[in-house]
This record gives C-alpha cells, structure tokens and sequence, in this order.
C-alpha cells in the first residue's frame, strides 16, 4: 500500500507560480499512475493531471498549458508545476494513485485507491 503526502501549497497572486509535491511511501510511484485533482468550496472534485506509469501525462482542460505534472522516481515524488495561476485555480489540491494505467478513466476520481491529505493554494488577484 502506498501512501501519499502533498505539500507546496500557499498563497500567491495571480499571474505567480507554484509546484506541488506529492511524495510516496511504502512503495515506488512508478507503479502506479498518479493524478492531482482539486477541489474547491462547493464543488465537485475536478481533474488537474495526472501521469501514467509509463510516463505519459494528461492534463484537465482548466490547466492544460498551464501546468506540468512529473515524476522523480529516486525521490518518489510526483510534481505539478502550475504557473499563470488564477483565482479560479484557488483549491484543496490532492495527490492520487492507483495501480493500473488505462488513459480513458485517468480524469475519474473514483478510480483511485490512495489519497493524500491535500495541501491549500489559495490565489490572491
């Protein structure tokens, strides 16, 4: 079993930058696909990224070109590089994990197993 612990959130103005961690125990996070998805006061949980075991990345709509999902495996670590942040982008972040790759389900939070306990970034405009 794997667990997971985010961390890097803050506040920052619009138009800054920020990277999220996510780092794994208990085992490699090359063996899992791992995701970020956000959520924020009243809604749903959405998709941010998220990066398949064999490295591929995806992005949600609302962040694509603006953020960048990688992976440190000497440092079983997942990273979400977001810049030109928005108000809109102000939410509980999270960290997950499962065990299989499978592209079209990656953006369904119900598919994962493993979460971590989410790190706040809140942008200030």
């Amino acid at each position: 079993q794997v667990q997971l612990v985010e961390s890097g959130g803050g506040l920052v103005q619009a138009g800054g930058s920020l990277r999220l961690s996510c780092v794994a125990s208990g085992r490699t996070l090359g063996s899992y696909a791992t995701a970020w998805f956000r959520q924020s006061p009243g809604k749903d949980r959405e998709f941010v990224a998220a990066i398949t075991k064999s490295g591929g990345t995806y992005y949600g709509d609302s962040v694509k070109g603006r953020s960048t999902i990688s992976r440190d495996s000497a440092k079983n670590t997942v990273y979400l590089q977001m810049s030109s942040l928005k108000s809109e982008d102000t939410a509980v972040y999270y960290c997950a994990a499962r065990r299989y790759d499978f592209p079209p389900t990656l953006m369904a939070s119900m598919t994962y197993d493993y979460w971590g306990q989410g790190t706040q970034v809140t942008v200030s405009s």
